[in-house]
């Protein structure tokens, strides 16, 4: 207990006066402990096995007890790590300037124990509440045996990392009022996805747009790149505008739709010109999967590998190709969905149906590893350090040779992509021309596009329209997905396992005139099944 501080129950909540100001509370849904003992073992003998029920609630009620208290040094020692713990702890009273917190335990779910923190932050004579929740783990310490927090920066504030910390005083970036291209005011509140985003927009052009700091509660990151988060505005900055690409209208569909999964993202982009109409994550909050995501795109990078093979004349939309039931290249053995086959027929057929083997059969003639990559760079743009207006992974074909080779041809393997660099592949196919994606105009802070060293010839870029095109009609993969959607329209399904997953992820592309589109959901299955909904949610309302 600090010098000089007081205790006392009022009203079910444990309370602690220091100095004359009130500071810290914890509240039990069963009443509170009076302090004697709580969580702890006596002289008992070591145990060992996995924490009981009655340990699991008495090292909760030790820790959070402890931590709103203010008592860091005892909070740390409630904990697995005391180094980091303690002084996060009482960064929690002098950094975030909290003189006020009620903690209140919900039922733990095995050993885990959520909670809700009503705390109240005083900066220069004023007052503000913040409320949020968080949760913690107890464990079995592997010294002492005794039942412990497992400590982790995000048991103080889900939002807290090791390189992140609780911050309260003026904000180092002018508030930014971003709109979309009609003038909407865009708040994450309204679009839950781009709140991690507009952290970004603010922490890069807050003072380039004019606005001015406020005072706030934050986690301050310790991370280049990385933006600041506001939790609580005390005193409002303010805010510069800042006009972005993106259309209201389709980033509420494209809210919507990945909001149905649990893990889903899309992107939509305008083909001619290279604007970010929308962009979503589910969940919406953190990692912005839509444009830093790295995983395997699956036959949705057909669409690159079937401009390179018909640069190099080795198939033709319409000429024969053969689709067999599998292929061998190099000791690694490919086969189609359900082991389908579909003989020797036109290559929009086998394009439109995603036959892996049409594709993979044509390596040897290829005679060059790295084609598809020079493919993916030289004319969609795929590498080439994008300046979107964020952060933003670019995609990557690297180089590879072998079974790995032929893995990449059918989006497998090492390609690593997101759903902004397979939207804006589509968006390449409808366009012709490679135009870099981008949420702020370059006009803003005067940086350079990425440009993509040619275009797709003409009659390549008219058979890669056709065969996407059949993929809609008829027998095509993606053609319930885009049954709704009008306009003059081409898409490609795709799916691809990772990490040995047992249902594939859903990936899904498609265009309607102006406006591309990709998405995946995670172990969402078949492309055309999950992602392809989604996909065709958002061009309809572009």
């Amino acid at each position: 207990m600090r010098s000089g501080a007081k205790v006392a129950i009022v009203g079910g909540v444990f309370v602690v006066v220091a100095g004359g100001v009130l500071y810290g509370g914890y509240t039990l849904a069963g009443g509170i402990n009076d302090g004697s003992g709580v969580g702890t073992q006596g002289a008992s003998e070591k145990r060992s096995g996995p924490v009981t029920g009655d340990e699991v609630e008495s090292a909760a009620k030790e820790f959070l007890a402890a931590w709103a208290a203010g008592e860091s040094d005892r909070a740390a020692q409630a904990t697995n790590n005391p180094v980091e713990a303690g002084p996060a702890v009482l960064n929690y009273r002098e950094g975030a300037k909290v003189s006020k917190a009620e903690i209140t335990p919900g039922k733990a779910v095995g050993t885990t124990v959520p909670f809700t923190v009503n705390a109240t932050v005083t900066y220069e004579g004023q007052s503000k509440p913040w409320t949020y929740t968080s949760e913690l783990t107890v464990v079995r310490g592997m010294t002492t045996g005794r039942p412990l927090v497992e400590w982790k920066p995000g048991v103080i504030h889900p939002k807290l990392t090791a390189d992140s910390s609780l911050r309260t005083g003026a904000a180092k970036t002018g508030a930014v009022k971003a709109v979309d291209r009609k003038g909407v005011e865009l708040t994450k509140e309204k679009y839950p996805s781009l709140g991690p985003i507009l952290d970004q927009l603010r922490d890069k052009y807050g003072t380039t747009a004019g606005g001015t700091p406020g005072v706030e509660t934050f986690i301050q990151s310790d991370t280049e790149g990385v933006p600041d988060t506001t939790l609580v505005t005390h005193v409002p900055g303010k805010p510069g505008r800042l006009e972005t690409t993106i259309d209201a209208t389709v980033q509420a569909a494209a809210e919507r739709s990945v909001k149905k999964y649990g893990q889903a993202s899309v992107v939509a982009i305008k083909p001619s010109t290279g604007e970010v109409r929308a962009v979503a994550n589910s969940p919406s909050a953190g990692f912005n999967t839509a444009f830093e995501g790295k995983q395997a795109p699956g036959s949705t990078l057909k669409i690159v590998t079937a401009a390179m093979l018909l640069e190099k004349g080795l198939v033709t939309a319409n000429g024969s190709a053969p689709c067999p039931k599998d292929v061998m290249y190099y000791g690694t053995s490919f086969h189609n969905l359900d082991g389908f086959a579909l003989g020797d027929v036109p290559f929009s057929r086998s394009f439109a149906k995603s036959c892996n083997t049409a594709f993979i059969k044509l390596i040897d003639d290829v005679d060059d590893d790295s084609a598809l990559g020079k493919e993916a760079q030289d004319v969609f743009g795929i590498g080439l350090e994008w300046k979107t207006g964020i952060v933003s992974f670019d995609g990557a074909v690297p180089e590879a040779t072998q079974g790995v080779a032929a893995a990449q041809y059918i989006g497998q393997g090492t390609v690593q992509m997101n759903v902004l660099n397979i939207a804006s592949i589509t968006a390449t196919a409808k366009y012709g021309t490679f135009k870099q994606p981008f949420l702020v105009s370059r006009k803003v802070d005067d940086r350079t596009f990425a440009e993509a060293s040619r275009s797709l010839p003409d009659s390549v870029a008219r058979q890669l329209r056709a065969m996407m095109k059949a993929a809609t009609v008829g027998e095509g993969t993606a053609a319930r997905a885009m049954a709704s959607v009008g306009g003059v329209k081409g898409a490609k399904t795709g799916s691809s396992e990772v990490d040995g997953q047992s249902t594939s992820n859903s990936w899904f592309t498609g265009y309607s005139d102006d406006l591309a589109a990709a998405a995946v959901v995670q172990e969402g299955g078949h492309g055309g099944d999950a992602a392809g909904p989604v996909v065709a949610s958002v061009l309809r309302a572009g």
